[in-house]
């Protein structure tokens, strides 16, 4: 079998994907190791027998659902090339928004947390871009915090500190400049929790109660105290969320508060900033 021949068996296998073409080249790619132009340019290329096969053994989880990004265990997000298992979330270009209005209020020498941090794509992204400043990523899952730090790393960021605990317990009162934040925010009932490839993702770091804003309440309320004056809570939300996450911000008495498109024109992030 050659590449050409390989892509249209996994197309063929793949047809109820929303994306069959795209995923077959990108779980070649990650059996060859090698970019799609290569694909393209060496399509008569004979591929071995054991590459066949842990191509077509990929093709065979990615029909039973599993997410592309499990399959080749990486995935892009801002510069990075991250680490992800089925012990993070893994990350979505909309949530690149968050990290676009976090950099536009960093400054040198600020202090900035990453609540619920997962494979660690929004505060290594900050960090690469802020090296001045200091960053502390924080989750409850211990293996999460292993992959963020492995990602550290890898994409050798040493100005992140990572600690496990529930958002801001650990945090001292007036210390952050800053804090970010993709929490769970899907209601507990939600029937898509049951569809795609959050099927396959940590179900503790995408449900929050029967209105899915439980574990945003808390990071606003423990924001207050935890963030110096004039200092920035940034929290991304469900599409559908932006009115409830803007009230409870000005509720808890923050000002300058507003709700942030992301690239699709959805309401994704709600900014405020401590008086």
């Amino acid at each position: 079998m050659n590449i050409s021949q390989a892509l249209e068996h996994g197309v063929d296998e793949l047809v109820a994907s929303e994306s069959p073409e795209i995923d077959c080249q990108v779980l070649l790619c990650h059996v060859l190791d090698c970019t799609s132009t290569y694909l393209h340019a060496w399509a008569d290329k004979l591929i071995t027998s054991e590459q066949q096969k842990q191509f077509e053994g990929l093709i065979k989880e990615r029909k039973q659902g599993h997410p592309i990004a499990h399959l080749t265990g990486t995935r892009g997000f801002w510069s990075l090339d991250l680490k992800v298992t089925e012990d993070t979330l893994i990350p979505r270009p909309d949530t690149e928004l968050l990290v676009e209005l976090a950099l536009s209020k960093i400054n040198d020498g600020m202090r900035v947390a990453d609540l619920g941090t997962g494979s660690g794509a929004i505060v290594l992204a900050l960090a690469t871009e802020q090296s001045r400043a200091t960053f502390f990523a924080m989750d409850y899952s211990a293996p999460a915090l292993k992959i963020a730090n492995d990602n550290a790393i890898t994409n050798e960021i040493n100005n992140v500190q990572f600690w496990q605990g529930s958002w801001l317990d650990a945090i001292s009162a007036h210390s952050l400049d800053v804090i970010v934040s993709n929490p769970p925010y899907i209601e507990q009932d939600d029937p898509h929790l049951l569809q795609g490839d959050v099927r396959f993702e940590p179900m503790t770091a995408l449900a929050s109660g029967t209105d899915g804003l439980d574990d945003i309440r808390a990071i606003i309320e423990q924001a207050q105290y935890c963030l110096k004056p004039m200092g920035w809570l940034m929290i991304e939300h469900g599409y559908h969320q932006a009115q409830q996450v803007t009230e409870l911000f000005k509720q808890a008495g923050f000002i300058v508060v507003s709700s942030e498109r992301d690239f699709g024109g959805n309401n994704r992030v709600v900014i405020g900033q401590r008086p």
